[in-house]
């Protein structure tokens, strides 16, 4: 009899064992990119038996919040998709576990690494990204006056033809990424400083810092930028240029697909141009995705294996395969000949203009201690300043003095 519990015992510790559950979390990849997902999962189930993957898929604006319950309630995933600006806040909330690569580091580009690495630790892999560029209607264009062979190559010329469009055809020409602490990165682009060369001061009050929020303003008050943009921001332009009803989209080319599900006919008069430089910046925020281990999690050395599995070569290649626009972080894969080839539609095109940009793509994620606080203070008069209820030069010095008093 006592055989036989022994037995029973170790049967069910043994289907315990057999059962263990990871789970993995995305941004917004459901449900274009199931199948892919799905593969991964696997995949990694297979190389690693006894195990079984859950992947669950969270909304954009829902993920630092879902995450940080979970860590609270001792039920984090396995692993968490996180963007490179949302893992410096939750770094710095204490939600992230850091990472002991070895020389698994070298499978990834320095600079992509060093986008996940705080206080010489890191705290993520770096996964897919992929340098903005415009979509733009040619319809759109042509009742516009404009020429659709030559799309506007600088921010200068991207405001002018976005007032032609609206005075011409009573549509938006575009909807700027202004939301949220966007400003920051728009001010880099422009060749403005965020801080002091020491990190100890915020210097992006200069006469040239307002002038340049202020010429956003201007388009917002005179009505050449949807009212909706600094509530909804990208996903209000999404649905717009997917409509018909926007003229150009700023966008990573991964967003493209979406659009070719969303309107087959908006989708088919789309073509691609690069991202309109800021002549004195001559860079591209290009924000990349990572993969971190959060806070509490059950098998922290599982976990890496999961992270650094789903952001391997092979994996990130073929991640980039089935999105047709999003670019790998890891040296090898990034070599590939697929990066180079074109096409005549909106999803190639957008493929090829971004590769050509990836020399102009860096990360400007800004990294400053308490930046949750920080960020809402700058979001918070930013808006002022579009609604009208302070000048440009009263938000950004209101903002310098708040950020310099905690710096």
């Amino acid at each position: 009899m006592k055989k036989f519990v022994m037995t029973a015992l170790l049967l069910s510790a043994s289907a315990a064992h057999a059962q263990k559950v990871v789970e993995f979390w995305t941004i917004s990849l459901a449900p274009l990119f199931n199948d892919e997902m799905n593969r991964v999962a696997t995949a990694f189930e297979k190389a690693n038996p006894g195990v079984t993957v859950k992947w669950v898929d969270v909304p954009q604006s829902a993920i630092e919040q879902k995450l940080l319950a979970a860590v609270a309630a001792g039920r984090p995933p396995a692993v968490v998709n996180l963007s490179s600006d949302q893992a410096v806040k939750l770094y710095q909330q204490g939600a992230l576990e850091s990472m002991d690569l070895g020389a698994g580091s070298k499978t990834y580009f320095a600079k992509a690494l060093g986008t996940f690495t705080f206080g010489n630790k890191v705290y993520g892999v770096p996964w897919y990204w992929a340098p903005k560029v415009v979509a733009y209607n040619t319809d759109i264009f042509k009742k516009a006056g404009l020429d659709p062979a030559n799309p506007p190559r600088t921010i200068q010329t991207l405001m002018a033809a976005a007032k032609q469009i609206k005075d011409k055809t009573g549509l938006y020409g575009f909807m700027p990424n202004i939301n949220g602490t966007n400003f920051l990165s728009i001010f880099q682009e422009a060749g403005l400083p965020i801080l002091s060369k020491d990190g100890s001061q915020a210097v992006f009050n200069s006469d040239k810092h307002v002038a340049l929020l202020q010429q956003y303003v201007d388009l917002y008050k005179k009505g050449y930028i949807p009212e909706d943009t600094m509530r909804r921001g990208f996903t209000a332009a999404t649905e717009l240029y997917s409509a018909g009803k926007l003229a150009m989209l700023i966008t990573g080319p991964q967003f493209i697909l979406r659009v070719a599900n969303d309107n087959k006919a908006v989708y088919d008069v789309t073509r691609v141009a690069p991202y309109p430089i800021n002549i004195a910046g001559n860079v591209i925020h290009t924000p990349l995705m990572g993969m971190s281990i959060p806070k509490g999690a059950a098998d922290k050395a599982l976990s890496q294996k999961l992270a650094t599995f789903i952001t391997n070569d092979l994996n990130q290649l073929a991640f980039s395969k089935v999105t047709k626009t999003t670019f790998p972080s890891t040296v090898h894969s990034s070599a590939d000949a697929f990066f180079k080839t074109g096409g005549q539609n909106a999803i190639d095109q957008g493929r090829l203009v971004s590769s050509v940009e990836l020399s102009k793509a860096r990360d400007l994620t800004v990294v400053v201690p308490d930046s949750s606080r920080l960020f809402k203070v700058f979001k918070d008069n930013i808006e002022a300043a579009m609604a009208g209820q302070k000048t440009s030069k009263e938000a950004l010095d209101d903002i310098v003095k708040a950020w310099n008093a905690s710096l």
